[in-house]
């Protein structure tokens, strides 16, 4: 099977799985047992994690928390957040049409809590609204959260403009980083962010931890922890810490560092490559995103008059979506489609395809012909 589906999740790097398999069974001391030298080394070893992590994004060590998903991540910033602060002066959150569901959410069941949340609209290529999100802004605006790059369409966002402006207005700034971290440059500085997640299995690392960066340093003046009974992570996220994950997740930011420049360049070509080799075979078919500011794993594709789940089942041989995974058994098509204008219709028509670190040129090339094939034979059986 050729694996195109590097959004939802990826395959462990060998070198992830190396690193991390003497903190199984030989190295397996919990790392709050410090008053004896395994338990040190234990430390040692999530604090080794923690700075590879920092330095993916330039950030420092101490501003970076550990946990166990984007989801966690995105959910303590937000309702954290909003519970450190109260309603009293700001209460009201903003994000975007098209952020993840771990986003809209939270913000969501903050509204139960006396605040407000805002959906800022975005255009057509899934960029935010510059006027809508100017006219939205106000000292009652307690935190913006803005995707760095979205996890269907691949649009990449201008986070150091939104940040800034947020913050004229004295507002947080929240970024959901999760699809753009190890795959393009992000720089928390120049983000100028208050608070970015991260995830390890979204960038050749294990599932089961996440990372959330705070400017700063963790503090419990800024975040109410979403857990109680332990001081692990400055007392914002108790529990014993997961060693070998942490480890796989900080040798995955530090291939990310070293790799990044080139295999954007190789995945964006193979990239290319099938899409003009689609474009060319099937008139009608349309690319979805900013095109010139996307994801290079990245391509949205909706096919005219085919239904794309019939599509895919019709493809065994390769490993693709629709959307995103945490809509798996939507009924409903792509929220993240229909708010950059496509219709009901055409958002059932549209793969999302996921190029990534072991994604071959031969590969590639036979997906499309598979797809092309698949295509076409949906077209006689409709006629």
């Amino acid at each position: 099977m050729i694996y195109l589906d590097n959004h939802a999740t990826t395959p462990c790097d060998p070198r992830v799985v190396e690193a991390m398999l003497p903190y199984f069974s030989e190295r397996f001391a919990n790392p709050s047992s410090e008053i004896h030298q395994m338990g040190r080394d234990a430390r040692q070893a999530v604090e080794k994690a923690r700075a590879q992590v920092a330095c993916l994004i330039v950030a420092e060590s101490e501003e970076i928390l550990f946990t166990s998903s984007a989801t966690e991540s995105n959910n303590l910033a937000l309702l954290g957040l909003a519970r450190a602060a109260g309603t009293n002066h700001r209460a009201q959150l903003a994000d975007s049409a098209i952020e993840h569901k771990s986003v809209i959410a939270p913000c969501q069941a903050l509204e139960s809590e006396g605040f407000k949340a805002i959906s800022i609209p975005v255009d057509h290529l899934g960029r935010v609204n510059t006027e809508a999100y100017r006219a939205l802004l106000s000292d009652q605006l307690l935190v913006v959260s803005i995707q760095s790059a979205n996890n269907e369409i691949g649009t990449i966002q201008d986070i150091s403009t939104l940040a800034s402006l947020a913050h004229e207005h004295g507002a947080f700034f929240h970024c959901d980083a999760v699809q753009a971290v190890g795959k393009v440059p992000v720089n928390v500085d120049a983000f100028g962010v208050d608070f970015l997640s991260m995830s390890a299995h979204k960038m050749y690392g294990p599932k089961g931890v996440a990372a959330l960066y705070l400017r700063g340093g963790v503090s419990r003046s800024v975040l109410k922890p979403l857990l109680y009974g332990g001081d692990q992570e400055s007392g914002l996220r108790p529990g014993t810490l997961n060693v070998p994950l942490i480890v796989g997740f900080g040798e995955a930011c530090r291939i990310a560092l070293e790799v990044m420049k080139d295999e954007t360049i190789r995945i964006g070509k193979m990239r290319d490559m099938l899409e003009s080799e689609l474009l060319t075979a099937i008139p009608g078919l349309k690319r979805n995103g900013d095109l010139s500011n996307r994801l290079p794993n990245n391509s949205s594709l909706t096919f005219p008059g085919v239904d794309a789940e019939a599509l895919i089942m019709s493809m065994p041989e390769l490993a693709l979506s629709t959307g995103s995974a945490c809509n798996s058994g939507a009924q409903e098509p792509s929220y993240v489609l229909r708010a950059i204008g496509l219709s009901h219709e055409d958002s059932q028509c549209t793969l999302r395809i996921g190029l990534g670190r072991f994604s071959r040129h031969d590969d590639i090339a036979k997906a499309g012909t598979i797809i092309l094939q698949a295509y076409l034979r949906s077209q006689k059986v409709q006629s």
